[in-house]
Parts: C-alpha cells; sequence; structure tokens
C-alpha cells in the first residue's frame, strides 16, 4: 500500500469515528435539552450506506495511487465541513433532531438550506476518485441520492414550523 493511499484512507476512518462521537455527544445534549428526533427509521440505513461506502474504499481502494487533482478537491471539502461543524456547533449531529431554538442562519446556512448534505454528496464522488474507484462514485452518488430523497423530505416537514416562526 502507498503510504498516501494509507494516509488518505486512515483519515476518512478517524473523521468518520470522530464524527460519530461528536455526534452522540451532542445528540444527547440536545435531546436533554428538549429537542426531539425525526426520521430515526432511516438512519439505519444511512449508516450502512456510509459504512458500506468506506468498505468498498478499503477493499477495492487500498492499493490504488493516490490522483492528486481528486485529493486536492476533497482536501477542498474539508476546509467546508470545519466550515459547516463550526456554523453548527452543538447543533451538529448525523441524526434530524430538532431543536427547541430557532434554526441556524449563519456560515454556509446563511447561503444555502443543506450545505452538509451538499458536501457529502461531492464527497461521495471525490473520494473514491481520488483512488481511481469510478464505479464507487457511481454507485454511492445513486444510493445515497435516494438516500437523501427520503432524509431531506423528513427534515423539511419537521423543520417547517420553525421556518414559519
Amino acid at each position: 500500500m502507498e503510504m498516501l493511499t494509507a494516509f488518505f484512507l486512515g483519515f476518512i476512518i478517524l473523521q468518520r469515528l470522530s464524527e460519530l462521537a461528536i455526534a452522540k455527544r451532542n445528540t444527547k445534549r440536545l435531546l436533554a435539552k428538549g429537542a426531539y428526533e425525526v426520521g430515526a427509521a432511516h438512519y439505519p440505513v444511512m449508516v450502512a450506506l456510509h459504512s458500506a461506502w468506506i468498505a468498498c474504499l478499503l477493499i477495492f481502494g487500498y492499493d490504488e495511487i493516490v490522483v492528486l487533482g481528486w485529493l486536492a478537491v476533497f482536501a477542498g471539502l474539508q476546509v467546508l465541513r470545519i466550515w459547516i461543524l463550526t456554523s453548527l456547533g452543538g447543533r451538529w449531529t448525523t441524526r434530524v433532531i430538532i431543536p427547541e431554538e430557532p434554526l441556524v442562519v449563519r456560515g454556509p446556512f446563511k447561503y444555502v438550506s443543506h450545505p452538509n448534505y451538499m458536501l457529502v454528496v461531492v464527497e461521495i464522488i471525490a473520494a473514491p476518485m481520488v483512488l481511481g474507484l469510478v464505479w464507487v462514485a457511481v454507485v454511492f452518488t445513486v444510493l445515497n441520492a435516494a438516500m437523501l430523497w427520503v432524509r431531506i423530505r423528513v427534515e423539511h416537514k419537521a423543520l417547517a414550523p420553525l421556518r414559519n416562526a
């Protein structure tokens, strides 16, 4: 395995594991403050989808050479990820949690409704392309689009009262 390939795959795994820990902590805190979850039924499917995506990167990409142009795109996405996470702060989670607070309208949320979903869409394409795995990018883009169709509908319905307030 190339050193850069190992670093890239290790980064994705560590990033996702740390995000799950942050999301769990934030979810627990939000629920304790009176927030509630919607769309819990689709959450295991989303976790399975993202886990399968990472598994494909590891299984099929471990011996691939990193494509530097795509790595630059992926690195740029990480800057956007940090902006999104810092804009949401303790409100960021991997679940659809409806708080008893106004919606966040700073950072990228000032410009678009779902910057995190937009980031993930591009990342699901870019990360496999870093390893030259075109078919992984295509398959998981389609699967993720189906997942987001469900998730965004659930989220929009649940957040409608906060938008109209």
